[in-house]
């Protein structure tokens, strides 16, 4: 039987988010123990963020295909036009649920890793616009979590770090880098376990 007991760690981002991404997963132990979840706002474009962020890290990085199962030190990206849950320790895909306006595919997937994930989930808001993510960080928090925002002044756009900051359940504002020696702290923890 796989462990599942380690940290799932989702990294939500909109407008500016591939600067922050960059700057985050290349500072990223890829011995961590934790798995990481690229959660982006995409339409019907194309993503090259597995071949961006695979430049950055040594970690392997894959586009999530429905059914694949949650493996630490990867790097996930969520396709376009997509919302992402968990069941059973792997991911399962679903056509966006809001085809207009801002969409909900940040807050649908720290949702469900705080309903479902046997380890201990944890949430970063970085760059973006509208407030995607603040409504579940009181679930990742009542889940025994960790909550993280990009420091507002190293954001391109700082809606949604700071409509996460709003919601009075962040533990920490911090640039990506010094999110990534976080992150790599909580993988320690889990590794000393």
């Amino acid at each position: 039987m796989i462990d599942h007991n380690f940290p799932l760690v989702c990294l939500g981002a909109s407008a500016g988010g591939v600067d922050a991404y960059i700057r985050l997963v290349r500072e990223l132990r890829p011995d961590g123990c934790c798995a990481f979840v690229i959660v982006n706002h995409l339409r019907r474009s194309r993503t090259s963020l597995p071949q961006i962020l695979g430049r950055a890290t040594s970690m392997s990085v894959q586009l999530i295909l429905n059914g694949m199962s949650v493996e630490r030190n990867h790097v996930y990206v969520v396709p376009p036009n997509c919302e992402l849950t968990l069941c059973d320790n792997a991911f399962h895909l679903v056509t966006i649920s809001k085809p207009f306006g801002w969409p909900r595919v940040i807050t649908a997937f720290l949702k469900s890793a705080a309903e479902t994930w046997k380890g201990k989930p944890v949430a970063v808001i970085l760059s973006g616009l509208d407030s995607d993510g603040a409504d579940a960080l009181r679930d990742i928090k009542a889940a025994g979590g960790v909550t993280f925002v990009q420091k507002r002044e190293t954001a391109q756009y700082p809606d949604m770090p700071q409509s996460a900051i709003d919601t009075g359940y962040v533990d920490f504002e911090l640039s990506p880098e010094e999110i990534a020696y976080e992150l790599a702290r909580i993988g320690s923890e889990k590794r000393g376990a």
